[in-house]
């Protein structure tokens, strides 16, 4: 039997499919065997105690949740996202460095100082990339601080606003699609594997109405004999690009192939959401806390 604790946050407990999935790993240690608690920040000190560590709050270097990381893997717990992973995908530059280094496929994509981000610099891009041009901010999450521009004054307005953020911007090719594919992976292997549907008018997964309301995408949940195995070779690829850790893969489908748009650390797992038709991913999470070998969800060769 193993200890295991759970670090979450006031606003994760606050949604209702969130809580719901922090129950189902918790029920689903119990049904393993183990122990499981929740902690949050003011209990940080007790995490040397248990045996193992699930991270589901916000991520960032600068949130408690990476000093709990950091704190479980100085104490020789196995971590759940481990520190190393939140440090590389909590800064987009970073993270895609890395997948250029393993040459995994992505949109054209360049990083861009403060005096890079001109007129004329963008004339440039828009030639190259096309139009419009996707920009990013490094440290955004959950799509927000990130943004279309269509002509050369909007690129440098708001690349300036984006870099009151950051010491450098990413500029993208913009690649339309009206789904985007998710690959969860962990320990190198396929967790789950979904679709989210873009919303009508909306151009990413978590989009906003012209009156600011959000327009949220559609989950779907599909057979694990209709996934093109080159999905998930890209996916693992990527995955493998930064480590070992639980991962998100956002990938677009295009007629030539499979397109990385970005790799998440700390994915979302929210019931009735990403574990549509895959109930067993709080069980093979457990297992992959507690050093259990589990099956992943569709094998390629």
């Amino acid at each position: 039997m193993s200890r295991l604790a759970i670090f979450t946050d006031r606003n994760t407990i606050r949604s209702a499919v969130q809580l719901t999935a922090l129950t189902n790993f918790r029920m689903a240690a119990a049904k393993l065997g183990h122990d499981c608690d929740f902690l949050f920040r003011s209990e940080i000190m007790n995490i040397p105690k248990y045996d193992g560590l699930l991270i589901r709050a916000l991520t960032d270097p600068l949130n408690s949740s990476y000093v709990a990381a950091r704190l479980g893997e100085v104490h020789g717990l196995r971590v759940i996202d481990e520190p190393d992973s939140i440090v590389v995908c909590c800064d987009k530059v970073n993270m895609y460095q890395h997948l250029m280094r393993a040459n995994v496929p992505m949109p054209d994509t360049c990083f861009l100082s403060e005096d890079e981000v001109t007129v004329e610099q963008a004339r440039e891009l828009f030639e190259s990339y096309g139009t419009p041009l996707v920009l990013k901010a490094p440290n955004s999450s959950f799509s927000a601080y990130v943004e279309k521009v269509h002509d050369e004054n909007s690129f440098v307005k708001v690349g300036k606003r984006f870099l009151r953020r950051a010491e450098r911007l990413v500029v993208q090719q913009y690649l339309p699609s009206s789904f985007d594919w998710r690959v969860t992976i962990l320990d190198g292997k396929v967790l789950f594997c979904i679709k989210y549907v873009m919303a009508e008018g909306a151009w990413r997964i978590h989009d906003t109405h012209e009156d600011g309301r959000p327009n949220i995408c559609d989950i779907e949940g599909v057979d694990k004999k209709d996934v093109d195995p080159r999905l998930i070779r890209t996916a693992l690829h990527a995955g493998n690009s930064i480590g070992k850790s639980l991962y998100g893969i956002d990938i677009k489908e295009l007629d030539d192939g499979f397109i990385v748009i970005e790799v998440n650390d700390n994915p979302n797992i929210d019931a009735g959401m990403e574990d549509i038709n895959n109930p067993e991913v709080y069980r093979n999470v457990i297992r992959s806390l507690t050093g259990e070998p589990w099956e992943s969800w569709v094998e390629v060769t």
